[in-house]
C-alpha cells in the first residue's frame, strides 16, 4: 500500500492547519460549499418548481441535493488535476460567488449570450455594476473559502493512486446520477421540462457550459469575410428636382415598448414625439435580449431564426451593402461599439469628444452628443446618405445617469446600481426619465432632418436594441435567453418619421403605413426596409421583409445600368 504524505508545495506555511485531506475530499468539501452558499437562486427555483413540501414524494425531495452534489463533484473532479487542484477550486469558488451575486441581485441566468455581454461590456458599463455589497458577497462566499482551502495540507499519493481515486470518483458520481435519474425519471423530466432555466442557474456548471459554448463558437467563426450584395446599385429617379436621400437610423438602448406613452403607457414619456407626425409601430420585437446579439443581428439579412453570432464579424451586413451601392454611410456611437456592424464604414465615437455642455466631467456623454457636429457633416454631402446613431439610451442599472438633471421629471429616483435594494417606484421613475430624454433626442433628430429638407429627402427610423426588466418577478436588466425572456425584454419601440419629399420619392401610398402600424414587425425588417427606402437594388434584397414595399404604388423608377451606374457610384 502506498503511504500517503503531505504535499508541501504552496502548503508548507507555518500557518497551515494541522489537517490533511486527499484531493477528492477537498473537491467534495468545495462542492458542498458551492451548493449551500452559491446556489440560492437555483434552490429557490427548484423548490418553487416542485411545489415545496407539497410535492408528495419524499424520495424525490431527498434525491435533489444528492443529485446536485454528485453532478458538481463529478464536474470539478474532471476539471481539477494534480497540483493545480487548489488553484482550480479557488477559481471556481470566486467565479461562482460572483455569478451567484448577479443571479441573486438581478434575476439573470448564466449562458453563452450572457458571457458574451460580459466580454463585450466596456469599462464604464462594468464600473456601474460594482458596489460594496458585491465585494462583500464575493469576499465571504468566494475569497474566504478559497483562502481557507490553502490552509489545508494535501495528502499526496503516487500518480497511479491519484488517477485511480479520480476514476473511482467519476464513476461513483456518474453511477449515482444515473441511478437517481432512472428511479425518479418522471419527476425530473417534469421539473426540467417546465423550468428550463434551472440548468442555467446551477453554478459552477452554468459557467463551465457558457465558457465552453463561447470558446467553441469563437473557434468556429470563419476567418474570411463573406461578401454580400456586391451587385448593389441605386435606382435612377426621373425629374429635374431630384434630391439625394438622407436616412438616419437610430439604434436605441434598453427601451421597452411597455413604457412608451405612444403605446398607451399611463405616464407621459413621449411629450415631444407625440406632437410630431410620426408612425409608431406598436408590435415590434427584437432579435435578441442583449446588445451583443441584437445590434449585429438587426444589421444582418439572416433574421433572428437564422442569425449566428459568428456573422457579426465574418459576414457583411446592411451598411456594407449600402456602401457597395455608393451610399455615404456613417456610424456615430455613444454606447459600447457597433459589435461588428460598422467595421468597414466610417465611424465616430462621440463619447470621447469631451463636449462640455453634454458630457459629464470625467464621465459619460448624454445622447445629444450624437447630434453634435452632425450638421457640419451633412453640409459636406451631395449624395444619398445613411447615418446610424447608436444611443446610450436607458442602459441599466444606473438609469439616473442616462439623462441630464433637467429631465428628472419623475421622483424619487433610484441612484444605486443595486436595483434589488431600491423601491420599484424609484427604479421605474429613473427609467421613465431616461425615456423622456430619449424622446427629446429623437425629436431633436427630426428637427435636424426638417432643417435639411431643402437639400435632402429625409427620414428617421428608430428602434431599440432590446427591452428591459424592472423587477417583474424578481428579474432586472436584460439578457435572458430569448425563449425564457419576458415580453418586457423583447417588445421594443419602433418609430418612423419621414418628410413629404421622402414619402413621395419612395412612392408610398398616403396613409398606408398608418394602416399597418399595428402589424407584427421586428428587427428582421430593418435590412430590407432601409434598402427599399434608399432605392437600392441587389440580389440579396427581399421585398417580403421590406415594410415599405407593400405600401408602394406601381413603380415608376428606372434602374441605373452600365455607364450611368458607374457615374453614380
Amino acid at each position: 500500500m502506498t503511504k500517503p504524505t503531505t504535499d508541501n508545495t504552496a502548503n508548507s506555511s507555518s500557518f497551515a492547519w494541522k489537517i490533511s485531506l486527499s484531493r477528492p475530499m477537498q473537491i467534495l468539501l468545495v462542492s458542498v460549499w458551492l451548493l449551500v452558499f452559491s446556489n440560492t437562486t437555483f434552490w429557490t427555483t427548484v423548490w418553487q418548481g416542485i411545489g415545496g413540501w407539497d410535492n408528495g414524494s419524499p424520495l424525490f425531495l431527498l434525491s435533489l441535493p444528492v443529485l446536485a452534489l454528485l453532478w458538481t463533484f463529478g464536474l470539478l473532479t474532471l476539471l481539477a488535476w494534480g497540483r493545480m487542484t487548489k488553484w482550480v477550486l479557488g477559481l471556481f469558488l470566486i467565479v461562482s460567488a460572483s455569478a451567484s451575486y448577479f443571479m441573486n441581485s438581478f434575476g439573470i441566468v448564466i449562458d453563452y449570450d450572457m458571457l458574451t455581454n460580459v466580454v463585450q461590456t466596456d469599462t464604464r458599463e462594468a464600473l456601474e455594476l460594482l458596489s460594496p455589497r458585491m465585494f462583500i458577497w464575493i469576499a465571504l462566499l468566494g475569497v474566504l473559502p478559497a483562502f481557507l482551502l490553502t490552509r489545508i495540507e494535501t495528502r499526496k499519493f503516487s500518480w497511479k493512486r491519484e488517477l485511480s481515486m479520480k476514476l473511482v470518483s467519476v464513476v461513483v458520481a456518474l453511477a449515482g446520477i444515473g441511478g437517481i435519474a432512472m428511479s425518479e425519471y418522471q419527476s425530473y423530466a417534469s421539473l426540467f421540462r417546465n423550468h428550463r432555466e434551472i440548468r442555467l442557474q446551477l453554478t459552477p456548471s452554468n459557467v463551465v457550459s457558457a465558457v465552453n459554448g463561447y470558446v467553441r463558437r469563437e473557434l468556429k467563426t470563419p476567418t474570411q469575410l463573406e461578401v454580400i450584395g456586391a451587385d448593389a446599385h441605386r435606382q435612377m429617379r426621373v425629374g429635374n428636382a431630384v434630391k439625394p436621400r438622407l436616412t438616419i437610423v437610430v439604434v436605441g438602448e434598453t427601451a421597452r415598448a411597455e413604457n412608451f406613452a405612444l403605446n398607451g403607457y399611463k405616464r407621459d414619456t413621449n411629450p415631444e414625439l407625440s406632437k410630431q407626425d410620426i408612425i409608431n409601430f406598436t408590435n415590434a420585437s427584437s432579435c435578441g435580449t442583449a446588445t451583443a446579439v441584437s445590434v449585429p443581428c438587426m444589421f444582418q439579412q439572416a433574421g433572428r431564426d437564422d442569425y449566428k453570432p459568428s456573422m457579426a464579424t465574418s459576414r457583411e451586413g446592411l451598411l456594407d451593402v449600402l456602401k457597395h451601392a455608393g451610399v455615404n454611410v456613417l456610424w456615430r456611437d455613444n454606447n459600447s461599439g457597433c459589435k461588428g456592424a460598422c467595421d468597414r464604414v466610417a465611424s465616430v465615437d462621440v463619447s470621447n469628444l469631451g463636449l462640455a455642455d453634454i458630457c459629464e466631467a470625467g464621465g459619460e456623454c448624454h445622447d445629444e452628443a450624437l447630434l453634435s457636429g452632425l450638421q457640419d457633416y451633412l453640409d459636406t454631402l451631395k449624395d444619398d446618405t445613411v447615418v446610424v446613431l447608436h444611443m446610450k439610451g436607458s442602459h441599466g442599472p444606473s438609469y439616473s445617469k442616462r439623462y441630464p438633471q433637467a429631465f428628472e421629471h419623475f421622483t424619487p429616483v433610484c441612484q444605486s446600481s443595486e436595483l434589488d435594494q431600491c423601491s420599484t417606484e424609484s427604479i421605474v421613475n429613473a427609467y421613465d426619465n431616461s425615456l423622456r430624454y430619449t424622446d427629446h433626442v429623437l425629436a431633436q433628430t427630426i428637427k435636424l432632418l426638417k432643417a435639411n429638407q431643402t437639400r435632402f429627402d429625409t427620414a428617421m427610423l428608430y428602434m431599440s436594441d432590446h427591452g428591459e426588466s424592472l423587477g417583474e418577478n424578481g428579474i432586472y436588466l436584460h439578457g435572458l435567453p430569448y425563449a425564457m425572456a419576458p415580453q418586457q425584454q423583447t417588445h421594443i419601440p419602433m418609430i418612423l418619421w419621414m418628410s413629404q419629399g421622402m414619402e413621395e420619392t419612395a412612392n408610398l401610398q398616403p396613409g398606408c403605413l398608418q394602416s399597418v402600424k399595428d402589424k407584427a414587425w421586428s428587427q428582421d425588417n430593418l435590412f430590407d426596409s432601409v434598402l427599399g427606402l434608399m432605392a437600392i437594388q441587389t440580389s440579396v434584397y427581399d421585398p417580403a421583409r421590406d415594410m415599405f414595399h407593400q405600401c408602394q404604388a406601381p413603380q415608376q423608377a428606372s434602374t441605373i445600368s452600365g455607364a450611368q451606374e458607374k457615374g453614380v457610384n
